[in-house]
Order: C-alpha cells, then sequence, then structure tokens
C-alpha cells in the first residue's frame, strides 16, 4: 500500500494560532508498531479549555502547556486499524482525552485518560465528545456533586448554548428549577428555548443586568464565562447562593490583567455566597457509572439537544470543520476558538 497523508495539526505561535502541516506521510500496513497498536483518528473535539494551553510552558496551569511544532492534543475518538498488543483488537474504538490532532498515530498502551468505547448502536461518534464525552460528563458530575438543588430555585447558565451549558439547563429543569440562560446569537437563543430554558436572552443586545433584576434573584449560577456576566450575577444573586465556576472564557480575552477580577467581592461575603471550581477530573470518576447508567438509556432524549454536530438546530456548530485545514484558515486560533467537532470518515 503507498504511504498516505498523515496530516497534523502544530502549535506554531505562542499564544495565537496553529496551522495544518501535510508535509508528514505513513504506510499503513508497515509502519512499526513495537508491539503497540496503530489508530485511524475519526472525531476530535476543539474546545475553549485548550487555550489555557497556548501558554509559555514556564507558566503553570492545570493543563499541560502545548509543546511548539508538535502536534497538539484534545478529547477524541478512534478506532484501531491495526494491532500488536494482545489486550487491543483491531477495530476497536477509543475515546478520551490526549488524541494527537493528526490522521494516525501509534500507541504502545492504553494511556491514562483513554479507555474503549462500546458505541451504542443508535447514536452517532460526535456524541462521544460532546454529550457523551467530557463535556456531558462535566456537567453531569459538577451538577450531581455540589447544586443541591431545590424545586422552584432560579438557575442561571452563561453560554448556555454550549456543550456544557446545554446539558446543565436540561439537568436542571429536571430538578424542577426555573433556568435563566444566556447566548451570543439569535440562533442560539432559539436553542436555549427548545431545550427547555424558561428564561432565554441575547448578552450582546439585552442587559444582563436587566433581565437578572426582573427575573432573578439567582439561586444557582454556572458560570461559563466570568467576566462582567459574573458580575452581574453577582449583583443579583440570592443570599446563600451557589455560584459555580466552569469556564471564564471572557476573562481569557481580556488578557492577564484583567484576569479574574471581581469588580466587588464584598457581595460574596455580604450575600453568603458559596463559590466553587468544577475541575472535572476530580469529580468525574465518582458519577462516571451513574453518568452512563442514566444517559443515554434512562435520559436519551436529551443527546440530540446537547450541542452535537448531528443536530440541526444547532448551525453554529453542525458543520464540523474541513479536514484538512488549510494553511490561511487555522484550526484553532487563539482569539476565537468555542466548541467544534472535526470528523473523518471511517475508512482509511
Amino acid at each position: 500500500m503507498a504511504p498516505v497523508v498523515n496530516a497534523r495539526i502544530r502549535y506554531p505561535i505562542p499564544g495565537e494560532t496553529t496551522v495544518c502541516d501535510a508535509t508528514h506521510s505513513i504506510d499503513l500496513e508497515i509502519q512499526e508498531l513495537h508491539g503497540g497498536f496503530l489508530v485511524k483518528t475519526l472525531v476530535l473535539s476543539i474546545d475553549p479549555g485548550m487555550r489555557t494551553r497556548m501558554r509559555n510552558p514556564e507558566e503553570k496551569g492545570y493543563a499541560p502547556a502545548f509543546v511548539l511544532g508538535e502536534p497538539i492534543d484534545g478529547l477524541g475518538v478512534g478506532i484501531v486499524l491495526r494491532s500488536e498488543n494482545p489486550d487491543v483488537r483491531v477495530g476497536q474504538y477509543i475515546q478520551g482525552r490526549g488524541f494527537l490532532h493528526q490522521e494516525y498515530f501509534v500507541l504502545p498502551t492504553l494511556p491514562m485518560g483513554m479507555a474503549f468505547l462500546e458505541k451504542h448502536p443508535k447514536l452517532p461518534l460526535t456524541v462521544y465528545v460532546g454529550a457523551l464525552g467530557m463535556a456531558g460528563k462535566t456537567a453531569w458530575a459538577g451538577w450531581k456533586e455540589y447544586s443541591n438543588a431545590k424545586k422552584g430555585e432560579t438557575v442561571f447558565v452563561s453560554a448556555g448554548a454550549g456543550p456544557v451549558g446545554s446539558m446543565v439547563i436540561q439537568l436542571a429543569k429536571l430538578d424542577g428549577c426555573k433556568v435563566i440562560a444566556s447566548a451570543g446569537s439569535a440562533d442560539k437563543v432559539a436553542f436555549l428555548r427548545d431545550i427547555g430554558a424558561d428564561v432565554a436572552f441575547n448578552y450582546k443586545t439585552s442587559d444582563t443586568r436587566e433581565v437578572l433584576g426582573r427575573e432573578g434573584p439567582v439561586d444557582i449560577y454556572w458560570d461559563n464565562v466570568g467576566g462582567d456576566t459574573l458580575d452581574a450575577a453577582l449583583d443579583y444573586a440570592a443570599i446563600n447562593a451557589r455560584f459555580f465556576e466552569c469556564g471564564l472564557i471572557s476573562n481569557l480575552n481580556a488578557g492577564a490583567a484583567q484576569s479574574l477580577v471581581i469588580k466587588d467581592p464584598l457581595l460574596v461575603f455580604s450575600k453568603s455566597i458559596s463559590l466553587q471550581g468544577i475541575a472535572s477530573f476530580r469529580i468525574i470518576p465518582k458519577h462516571e457509572a451513574a453518568f452512563y447508567a442514566s444517559i443515554p438509556e434512562k435520559h436519551q432524549w436529551l443527546l440530540p439537544y446537547c450541542n452535537t454536530v448531528d443536530h440541526y438546530r444547532i448551525p453554529y456548530c453542525n458543520k464540523g470543520v474541513p479536514w484538512p485545514p488549510s494553511q490561511d484558515r487555522p484550526l484553532l486560533h487563539y482569539g476565537n476558538a468555542m466548541h467544534y467537532v472535526r470528523h473523518q470518515k471511517r475508512d482509511s
């Protein structure tokens, strides 16, 4: 078999962007495995959290920095094409974190963070980097671990049309809460209403404080953005409100000088607000079994509404990312990262 292109996404400019490198090739039949196995990448998720890894490696962070000149990595799904490892069969799906953003790669063993995937016959692979992947499990584990939601409480979810926020909205509705949700376009606001948000608004065209003042006070705030939206939620928080910090994308946009600045931290004291960071890797193991027992079997109806690329009601995310990206259309840019999914055909 002739060698095929083994394109990869490299990280060439600190803090800015990535490029597609199509100069590498691989012969799928004779590639040495050294006792390991050959994986074809099928689905890759490109998440806002990856931006925190586009930094100088000397800067500390909760996840390691990307290595300049090397392929980036993230959440993905792949299939085994060849194997010399007795514990890994050809045709098995694998999923998890640490997937190299290249078309093919060799692994010696299944590393920590990856697992074999038993695909549900009625679900596409893209779901496993969204509602049934890290995003869905983050929402589920965070909500189950910390929310202590009570029927009738008011929940505010920022970036509600995202893969985490869309799951949180529906979990809150299942618990009988009133849900306020924000997003940044008319299509996304329509999607929020579609999945059950009682109050959905475009933060770019509506005043967040006016909405919260009218519909609040807020008992639970699931924060995916930080910045002024966090300040607004603090202004209109109820006494003993619970705030869950899951993402701070607007603080990344603001730069280091404005990072994590809360305008009136005394509100945390005066309103007895609790702040809880959602570090998914710490809580998912505790809740993972219950997650898979409930979704998709008990709550399969949730899945089409949790920001997967296969659902027509989310046009801003339903086409995936073209593969391979061109040199003048980088796959991930530091200034405009959102949740995308890139998928390829299964056949090699």
